[in-house]
């Protein structure tokens, strides 16, 4: 072989072996990322409820601005996946004298609790920089539903997004709105959308709910979205999407380009991300109910937003089954801890460092 082309060859393949690399440092692979250490130990029942109120399902957690206390959005002690939802059957929170906001101290116990008849089916939960908890009402039924809630730390209602109990897709209305998220600034940011014939878009406002933009459609190509369950932002202000039917997490700078995809993380329920940048990512349905992302374990999966890369992982203490299992939503306070809301086994779970 000359020599010219022995060199140009060694070029290419050092070429080729440095964009491996990166490719992997990056996540853009699709080997299933399952073995990253376990450095947590898991509480359970650690958040306690009223004499006579047991846990219904939940998937919205989030950390209150002191850094500590922990809001969830619980659906009223009822078993509620999406799928139980059917005409003149009660379901949820529907018809509950339950309040479904729930705030619990460093303690686990219960010190403010609202919502109580405005909610059907509470789904997302953040809380923004002043102490204001934002909550997604995920489906619609006899007048409610299909709308984001901003309440104050004490409960009043603040704004409403959407139209009670209608689906659309204009500027002011949702179809099953997963999950939301607030800028610095103000900006909302709502991933609206559940699967099936319901939306696949991000959905803009500024601080007064005054619409911006829209983008994103139903598909699996770069940008397109299928379940956008959850929605998160570094301190770069960059949006990370639980894109969860495409098995990944997309990118995209708050004017909706697209900026990257990330299959490491997972099937993705929840996404949380803290004050460093650490990215706490929920998977509650890979070899359970989706049917195309065999190999990967669930679990939360905790890494670097830096480089994507993934530190640490708390698998599904249950190997085999057919529904959600493990947690949806996910959540880590100033210390570390991470709390898992799960849907299929009912319950607020609490995770600390050994």
């Amino acid at each position: 072989m000359p020599d010219r082309v022995r060199s140009g060859a060694f070029a290419l393949a050092v070429a080729l072996a440095i964009a491996g690399i990166a490719t992997q440092v990056h996540g853009q692979t699709s080997a299933p990322i399952n073995s990253a250490p376990n450095p947590y130990r898991s509480v359970e029942n650690w958040a306690k409820l009223p004499d006579g109120r047991s846990w219904g399902s939940t998937s919205g957690v989030g950390i209150d601005p002191d850094g500590t206390s922990v809001w969830v959005a619980e659906r009223c002690g009822a078993f509620a996946p999406p799928s139980l939802m059917k005409p003149g059957t009660p379901f949820a929170c529907d018809g509950s004298n339950l309040p479904p906001i729930l705030k619990f101290d460093a303690s686990g116990t219960l010190v403010k609790s609202f919502g109580t008849g405005l909610l059907l089916f509470p789904h997302g939960l953040t809380v923004d920089r002043e102490g204001n908890v934002w909550v997604t009402d995920g489906l619609g039924k006899d007048g409610k539903g299909h709308q984001v809630f901003k309440f104050s730390p004490d409960g009043k209602v603040l704004l409403t997004l959407g139209k009670a109990g209608v689906a659309g897709d204009g500027p002011d209305e949702f179809n099953a709105p997963s999950a939301v998220v607030v800028a610095p600034n103000g900006d909302i940011f709502v991933a609206d959308g559940h699967g099936g014939n319901t939306n696949a878009r991000i959905v803009k406002f500024n601080k007064d709910g005054k619409f911006i933009k829209t983008w994103g459609k139903k598909g699996a190509g770069p940008g397109e979205i299928d379940i956008p369950h959850a929605i998160a932002m570094d301190s770069r202000g960059r949006l990370f999407l639980g894109d969860r039917q495409n098995n990944r997490i997309q990118i995209f700078d708050q004017d909706g380009n697209y900026l990257d995809q990330w299959p490491q993380f997972s099937r993705p329920s929840g996404v949380f991300i803290d004050k460093s940048d650490v990215i706490y990512v929920a998977d509650s349905w890979s070899e359970s109910v989706a049917k195309n992302h065999d190999g990967w374990k669930r679990g939360i999966r905790v890494g670097r937003v830096s480089d994507g890369a993934v530190t640490a992982f708390i698998p599904d203490p249950v190997e085999k089954t057919t529904g959600t299992s493990a947690a949806e939503g996910v959540a880590a306070d100033a210390n570390g801890n991470i709390f898992g809301a799960e849907v299929g086994p009912k319950r607020l779970m609490k995770y600390v460092r050994n």
